[in-house]
């Protein structure tokens, strides 16, 4: 039977390597240390299908020195102990080290990635770790203080097509069937940056043309062969917090049109609408608050619509509050009070409440000067009066500070007006 067509195409130098040139490039930082043959341990982060495991593959011919492999997924602490010895034991004096490959790194455990740390540490083994997932919430600190973090990026159009013209002219098969790529954009489209899947639906398309003597391939024909829509969003994965960090971000950046489209791109995806209209109830607090108080009553009505009607008549209300925030007026000035405040409480720790604002519901706190001074601000005109409300020690601290948003200045202005100076900056 015959390989798949991706991994025909595997590149075993880096002169075949496509992308990447960042790391591996004439005098990029991966490329001096491999043609210097002696490497770090490190841990490539990047999408699936930009070559990660090809790299390291590649690497360990390059520096002919033994090469393991383990896959987080099928793989134990006992497996990794196992991998450990025999690399110890195969490893000869000022050689190279022997490199263990782990795949999906981000799937190991705790104890597993603890079992890894001594021999990355005496240099045992030179760890190489692929990960789809953020290192810094997946990876252990003490295992990633000891690699070095490699990003690798989705590869680009030209990157792809470049692929594409190498599959159709060089590949043993392929090269026997007479190849038109008259149009691309549904390939590049459905494969998302991810060259294993380009190659993946390229073979799926000729396969499905199989009875033809010439092969045409157009964006028609992809689609047909295809039936489906095989959008790259993982909710479980990197790209769910890529998209929805553009999706908040559009909302703070007031562009309607982008954070409409984001929008789309998860409900396509598949992601719970619930999630999404949590997030626009943060987004509302946070990024448009005090500027117009609105937005979040209308985000918070916009969860319970979905809650209540379902899905896919959800998709309404959750177009609605996104557009609503994305063109309100944007403040951040509670956002920022709370984080001082919180910051100040971790400074200066348990301040004393002033007595004349504690409760005193007995005669003996009473006595103790307990709301002795109190000033009941509905007792005074306008209902309010000067008085400390907070610690002796923090008296002069300034904490809130507001925004220049049209509900925020008349805010600020009674502010002014009730406390002068204090509230005047």
């Amino acid at each position: 039977m015959s390989q798949p067509l991706a991994e025909r195409l595997r590149p075993r130098t880096l002169d075949d390597y496509i992308g990447q040139k960042h790391l591996v490039g004439e005098g990029a930082v991966l490329r001096r240390m491999i043609d210097a043959g002696r490497i770090s341990s490190f841990i490539l982060w990047g999408p699936p299908g930009v070559g990660k495991t090809t790299l390291a593959q590649i690497i360990a011919g390059r520096l002919k020195t033994p090469f393991y492999t383990l896959s987080a997924v099928t793989s134990g602490v006992k497996d990794v102990r196992d991998v450990i010895d025999r690399a110890g034991k195969n490893r000869f004096f000022n050689e190279a080290s022997p490199i263990l490959f782990i795949d999906e790194i981000h799937r190991f455990s705790k104890s597993q990635q603890d079992s890894l740390l001594g021999a990355v540490e005496r240099g045992t083994v030179t760890l190489i770790g692929a990960t789809t997932e953020n290192p810094s919430f997946e990876v252990i600190r003490p295992l990633l203080s000891r690699c070095q973090l490699y990003v690798l990026k989705s590869l680009d159009k030209t990157d792809l097509e470049g692929l594409l013209k190498r599959a159709v002219t060089q590949d043993v098969v392929l090269r026997e069937r007479d190849i038109e790529l008259r149009e691309t954009a549904a390939l590049m489209r459905y494969c998302g940056g991810d060259a294993r899947k380009l190659l993946n639906i390229l073979e799926l398309v000729v396969e499905s043309l199989a009875g033809e003597q010439k092969v045409i391939i157009t964006d028609e024909v992809v689609v047909r062969s295809l039936q489906q829509n095989p959008l790259a969003y993982d909710k479980d994965g990197e790209m769910h917090y890529d998209i929805i960090s553009a999706f908040i971000k559009s909302i703070r950046g007031s562009d309607p049109d982008a954070a409409i489209y984001w929008l789309a791109r998860m409900i396509e995806g598949g992601e719970d609408p619930k999630f999404i209209a949590r997030r626009l109830i943060i987004s509302a607090a946070e990024d448009i608050g005090l500027a117009n108080p609105n937005a979040l009553l209308l985000a918070n009505a916009a969860f319970e619509a979905v809650q209540k009607i379902g899905w896919p008549e959800g998709r309404i209300p959750l177009a609605e509050a996104t557009v609503y925030l994305a063109t309100s007026p944007k403040s951040n000035s509670a956002y920022l009070a709370i984080d001082k405040a919180l910051d100040l409480v971790r400074r200066t720790g348990n301040q004393p409440v002033p007595l004349h604002i504690r409760n005193a519901p007995t005669k003996l706190m009473k006595d103790l000067g307990y709301n002795d001074g109190y000033k009941y601000p509905h007792d005074y005109p306008g209902h309010f009066t000067p008085q400390q409300y907070m610690p002796d020690e923090l008296a002069a601290e300034r904490i809130w500070h507001g925004q220049h948003s049209p509900a925020e200045e008349k805010l600020c202005q009674r502010m002014a007006s009730l406390w002068g100076e204090r509230y005047n900056n």
